[in-house]
């Protein structure tokens, strides 16, 4: 899909694996270990980062879903949680009019999660529309959210 010969992949792969910013976690499948996380900006998620981004915010920080400019919808999210919650039952046209806003990455990076937003513009470039872009959200989001469950599991 981008035009870059396997050889290619193949090389620029074997490079950053021994730099130490590419692991494999099986054949054919890698993964950006956190020194890699940090060469592209990302911040290193500690047990402080992942209680600040799954904290809750005020109703005049919370996500409110609309229908369309001036339809809103009557449904805030207070924290990362509910904001999965509420993706998973909201009206699709909601999910649609916000993602391709911008507006999902923007409460995110919000929260501080840079990773979690850079994530979900990656989505919105794709052009995914539907059951299809609430499906890959939720996957994106809910990884996330366990994820950031288990750095503070590591600090109990």
């Amino acid at each position: 899909m981008t035009g870059i010969k396997g050889r290619s992949v193949n090389m620029h792969l074997l490079w950053l694996r021994r730099a130490g910013y590419v692991s494999a976690v099986r054949k054919g499948l890698y993964s950006i270990t956190d020194a890699g996380k940090e060469k592209i900006g990302f911040p290193q998620v500690t047990p402080e980062r992942a209680k600040f981004i799954l904290r809750n915010v005020s109703f005049k920080e919370a996500f409110h879903f609309y229908l369309d400019i001036n339809k809103p919808l009557g449904i805030s999210a207070y924290n990362i949680n509910e904001f999965y919650d509420l993706l998973r039952k909201i009206e699709i046209k909601s999910v649609e009019f916000h993602a391709y806003r911008g507006d999902f990455e923007l409460w995110i990076h919000f929260l501080g999660d840079v990773e979690l937003a850079k994530k979900l513009r990656l989505l919105r470039k794709r052009g995914l529309l539907g059951e299809k872009l609430r499906e890959e959200m939720l996957d994106i989001i809910g990884r996330r959210i366990e994820n950031l469950k288990k750095v503070l599991e590591c600090e109990i």
